[in-house]
């Protein structure tokens, strides 16, 4: 092939789509934390769907700065024996209103663009795949999570029967 039909078919990220994923999961991790949090450095919390354990999610503030925080975010028990349990490093951009992930199983970087094949076996549009997926595990954690009941608050004058 020519150096011209291998430049046509290299991967170029889509720069808007990524900010507007990067939005979403700073608003959806806002709305997480201030539900669960209530601005404690760890927060943990089960996920359940009516009385089926589903697992627990812990949230775990790694570094803060004046404008951003680093977070870790995991699955540190789930019901199913198929699932791993996920484990992401978050950048969040309070200035930018964004949050990135910046690593994967606390070790790896997650390159903007890789080159394709490489070595790992990465898709080129890895950042975007891994920012999509926590996208959606933000979502399930938000419809199906629950403070364990030891946190909750009962309003004056109800109970559990």
């Amino acid at each position: 092939m020519t150096d011209w039909v291998m430049k046509q078919r290299r991967y170029v990220p889509d720069l808007q789509r990524f900010g507007a994923l990067c939005d979403g999961n700073y608003m959806r991790l806002r709305r997480l934390r201030k539900l669960e949090a209530g601005g404690e450095p760890v927060c943990e919390f089960e996920l359940r769907r009516q009385d089926q354990y589903l697992g627990r999610v812990r949230i775990e503030v790694l570094q803060v700065a004046k404008f951003t925080e680093t977070l870790l975010l995991q699955q540190i028990h789930n019901a199913g024996r198929w699932l791993n349990n996920p484990q992401l490093t978050v950048r969040v951009y309070h200035d930018a209103a964004m949050a990135e992930v910046i690593s994967c199983y606390r070790d790896r970087q997650i390159a903007p663009v890789n080159d394709y094949p490489n070595r790992f076996m990465h898709h080129p549009d890895e950042k975007v795949q891994v920012n999509s997926f926590l996208a959606d595990w933000l979502d399930y954690c938000l419809r199906f999570g629950h403070l364990p009941m030891e946190h909750s608050v009962w309003p004056a004058g109800e109970g559990v029967d």
